[in-house]
């Protein structure tokens, strides 16, 4: 059977799914896209449907992935997935999945340990760039503090390029996830544009935690006050800062060049 109508009460809860309170009531969200999907079950995350429009896919490997997930299959007609997706160009693959545990408790050990503390960012693109960097320079964990974007949020999936699930991901309190980087004994390093000492003049090399702050207004005096180091990224233009994506990607390949 294949799904034609936008009346159908499955169709109705998937659109609803973009919505951060019908995603917490139904501790569900969605992952679209070929990569994010693949990514996800290399991940092992589990998946409960996949909706598929064969129609509008763009390679040769989709069946193989419909296969690979062992969800439920949902063939739905092209007018309709145009509906449920919320991309400018979907590929014909879209998935509903549970949410998965974000505890600190959750996160590796290892020794040096390597960790991102992302307190407060907004923009989901921006997050979900920050996973695709600590991806790619092989970060031990993610911890999202004071969390104003929900990480089940679809534009953080996809601007993550499903690094979501490649990611140990934590989300957290300030006081909480501070507790937990001294009971591990881990150096705190935050990034602001007034410290003294420019970034690639630390040692880095043993167990850190990189803080970087919200978009608009930078760390809170807690992380100020809190982290063993300060520094900054030099700046030679007008601008005083830079997009915290980008700042996080720079001061993530300096503990790659040290190590």
């Amino acid at each position: 059977m294949i799904l034609t109508s936008a009346q159908n009460p499955r169709i109705k809860s998937l659109v609803k799914l973009r919505d951060r309170r019908a995603r917490n009531k139904e501790n569900r969200f969605l992952i679209e896209g070929y990569r994010e999907i693949l990514r996800a079950c290399e991940g092992g995350k589990s998946i409960e449907a996949v909706y598929y429009c064969p129609e509008l896919f763009l390679g040769e490997n989709e069946t193989a992935l419909l296969e690979q997930t062992g969800a439920e299959l949902c063939e739905v007609s092209k007018h309709i997935f145009e509906k449920i997706s919320y991309r400018d160009r979907p590929d014909g693959l879209l998935a509903v999945a549970p949410m998965f545990s974000t505890t600190l408790e959750k996160l590796p050990s290892t020794d040096p340990s390597f960790f991102i503390v992302a307190e407060a960012i907004e923009k989901p693109g921006n997050l979900g760039s920050i996973l695709r960097s600590s991806d790619a320079a092989g970060v031990d964990g993610l911890i999202v503090c004071d969390q104003c974007t929900d990480i089940f949020n679809p534009n953080v999936v996809r601007s993550s390029v499903g690094t979501l699930f490649t990611v140990p991901v934590a989300v957290a309190s300030g006081a909480e996830t501070l507790a937990y980087l001294r009971s591990k004994g881990v150096q705190i390093l935050a990034a602001t544009p007034d410290a003294q000492q420019v970034f690639t003049e630390v040692d880095v090399k043993g167990p850190v935690a990189l803080v970087v702050g919200t978009e608009q207004l930078g760390l809170s005096d807690f992380w100020m006050q809190e982290a063993d180091i300060q520094v900054r990224i030099p700046m030679r233009g007008c601008a005083d800062s830079l997009n915290v994506a980008a700042a996080t990607t720079l001061l993530l390949y300096e503990v790659v060049r040290q190590r």
